[in-house]
Formats: C-alpha cells, structure tokens, sequence
C-alpha cells in the first residue's frame, strides 16, 4: 500500500497501465440545509420538510475520464463498508486501480491494510496529504450532491433518501462530462495529465 501522493507521480499508474480514480465518501441527512430558495419580500421563506431526522451514506469514485463508481449504504462508514466499496470498484476494471483517499483512519485500519495486501495485483491505495480536502476531485461530487438534493428532496424516510441519491449518481454516471468538469476546477487542476 503505497504512503505517498500518487497525482504527483501519475507515471507510476501508466506503468501499471493502470486507472487512477479519486475517491469520498459522504454523508447526506435529512435535516441538512443547503440550496437556495426564493421568498416574497419581506417575508422569510419556508421549506416544508419532514420534521423525521434520517440519513444515508454514499462512497463514489471518479477519473479524470469521466467514469465514477459509487455505492449508497445506510450503515455507518467503516473497513467493512470500505473493503466491499473497493472490491465492486476493482470488479469493473481488468487492470490495476490506483485509488487515492483521504487520510481518514477507515482507509489506513488493520481490516483494510489485510484486504488489500490479498489483492495487491488489482488495486493500490494512495493518501492525498493531511488535513487537504480541497486537493481531492471527488469532493466536488459530494458539494455537487449536496446542493442538487434539495432541488428534488422530498424524501419521508432513509429508503427514499437512499433512493434520491442513487438517483443523482446513475445521472451522474450518464454525464461524463460533468465529471470531468469536476477536474477542471483550479484547485484540482494538478489531477490533469500535461
């Protein structure tokens, strides 16, 4: 498993002949305020909602060609969640994956350190510096998210939350070039090959 910053050494990946992808995950609640909305002036507007508080989970990964992989759950993110995550991504490519995460302690726990090491032919893990959100792609997936639910948002319970977000990512999926759009945003520019 490597330590290092793969987008500073992309040659590595080409190598392999391999795909490099940048990969989050995300949390979406019910009660969580984002978007914009209009009102009458003068009067402060007010957006029916459910007063249940629900949430669900979601992990995507996304390539500087427009392919992105994600999975919803509605269980807490840990190594289990994170081993099945990269197994179905690894299960779409018949070359190696160069995936590059956060340092968020999931990725770096014992119980992924072991999957990996049993499948280090198919996938490698890459960390992206401390404390640098702002440096990783796929955190534009999780804003673009988060600001497109409230347009449709009308879930009453998890199961159609989880639904809602499915919903964005298989369009997502259907919008390459949205994805590779995400890349071209000037903090993330680095991710592009010269």
């Amino acid at each position: 498993m490597a330590r290092g910053n793969l987008a500073g050494d992309p040659g590595r990946a080409k190598a392999d002949d391999g795909e490099i992808l940048f990969a989050d995950q995300v949390g979406i609640r019910s009660d969580q305020v984002t978007g914009r909305t209009w009102g009458m002036k003068g009067k402060t507007p007010v957006v029916r909602r459910t007063g249940n508080r629900f949430s669900v989970n979601a992990m995507s990964a996304i390539s500087t060609k427009g392919r992105m992989h994600f999975m919803v759950f509605t269980e807490s993110f840990d190594a289990t969640v994170m081993c099945r995550f990269i197994a179905r991504v690894v299960g779409h490519f018949d070359r190696k994956v160069h995936l590059i995460v956060d340092r968020h302690s999931v990725p770096r726990s014992k119980t992924v350190r072991a999957w990996l090491a049993d499948h280090q032919d198919e996938i490698e893990l890459h960390f992206l510096p401390s404390y640098s959100p702002e440096l990783n792609p796929d955190e534009l997936v999780n804003a673009d998210l988060k600001r497109s639910l409230p347009h449709t948002h009308r879930a009453r319970n998890r199961t159609e939350l989880a639904a809602e977000t499915r919903r964005f990512f298989h369009r997502r999926q259907r919008q390459p070039h949205i994805i590779t759009g995400y890349f071209k945003a000037p903090h993330v520019r680095y991710t592009l090959d010269e």
